[in-house]
């Protein structure tokens, strides 16, 4: 007896449903293209041009990242777009603390069986996300894999490439009396989704409860996308030496990543009375009994990137973020010491 022959297809691999994929978002990609970039989606590799890019002796910087357990809540609510921000985020705000302009970004999307309008909705967001940050999507992959995702899960991850002239790294400098600028967050962005999720379900509500702190639901508040500081960092980089230091405040918070931009023997003294702690943060510590010293080490409280700027320079170093839709406020020094050391409260 002669037996059926199978097809990638009845494996649960729909190659036709991928290639659909590639061609819906293949404007979306090209909105994003910037000088340097040199190839479209769909070939075995991207390429870059940097001397196109504008740079003389130029030095690559790499970075990669995913979303974490938000993607959870993009799942379980069907709210998938601002993912593809986050992811992009993610990456790109790390690249610039290192003194990098992003130039090119790759994603990585997996899933058990592809929703096409649902991926087509991830990296419309990914496009979004590069555009905000100035840089280009220039290539990626989907991978669909049965048996290793059920129902509609999929993951994420981004890897984004950035160059700075030569000379240029960041941090640099970082001096006793150097003032701290907190730029504002937009929310929880993309870190301490696994205690998030802990403290919503022990509220008894779920993501289509209203929220209790503001006039959308639970889900929808906590997936606004992480925000990218990106054009705002690199008009000041552009300025000269404005930044001695940028600290992106992702997972560890305040208290973890400041001293990541500190040389040794100094630390950052933090006055946290000078912004106004956002409501869900408020929410989360009541509802979950999260001490201080646990909000400061595992969310970024309201203040998403940190600078620290020569105090002849803070005027410049504000108009570049303020030109880009930052909000601005002088959170503190650089010390003598080690570490982050805090004074006056959470309000």
């Amino acid at each position: 007896m002669t037996k059926n022959g199978l097809t990638y297809a009845e494996a649960g691999v729909d190659i036709d449903a991928g290639n659909t994929l590639v061609e819906r978002i293949k404007p979306a990609a090209k909105r994003t293209a910037r000088s340097g970039t040199m190839s479209s989606l769909g070939g075995f590799g991207a390429l870059f041009d940097l001397k196109a890019a504008g740079f003389t002796d130029p030095v690559l910087v790499a970075a990669t990242d995913g979303v974490g357990t938000k993607l959870k809540i993009a799942i379980d609510t069907g709210i998938v777009g601002g993912v593809g921000i986050d992811l992009v985020a993610m990456c790109v705000n790390d690249l610039v603390c290192q003194g990098a302009e992003p130039l090119f970004f790759l994603d990585y999307f997996a899933t058990g069986k592809l929703d096409v309008d649902h991926a087509t909705q991830v990296i419309e967001g990914i496009a979004e996300g590069c555009t905000r940050a100035g840089c280009a999507l220039i290539g990626g992959e989907t991978a669909e894999m049965p048996g290793m995702y059920s129902g509609g899960d999929f993951d994420l991850a981004g890897f984004a490439v950035g160059a700075m002239e030569r000379g240029r790294t960041l941090p640099s400098d970082v001096s006793k009396g150097d003032v701290l600028l907190g730029l504002a967050s937009d929310g929880v962005h993309s870190n301490g989704y696994s205690l998030v999720r802990r403290v919503v379900e022990r509220s008894g509500l779920n993501w289509e409860s209203q929220s209790p702190y503001s006039d959308t639901t639970i889900g929808e508040d906590l997936l606004r996308p992480t925000r990218i500081y990106v054009k705002g960092a690199v008009a000041a980089i552009a300025e000269g030496r404005v930044l001695h230091g940028l600290a992106h405040i992702t997972g560890g918070g305040l208290t973890e990543n400041l001293p990541r931009m500190m040389p040794d023997g100094l630390g950052a003294e933090v006055n946290l009375s000078a912004w106004e702690l956002p409501p869900v943060f408020r929410w989360l510590a009541q509802e979950g009994g999260i001490e201080k010293p646990e909000l400061l080490k595992t969310f970024n409280c309201g203040i998403g990137m940190v600078a620290a700027v020569p105090e002849d320079k803070v005027d410049v170093a504000t108009w570049a973020f303020a030109q880009d839709g930052h909000d601005v406020t002088v959170i503190g020094r650089v010390v003598d010491g080690e570490g982050v050391t805090y004074r006056g409260d959470l309000s």
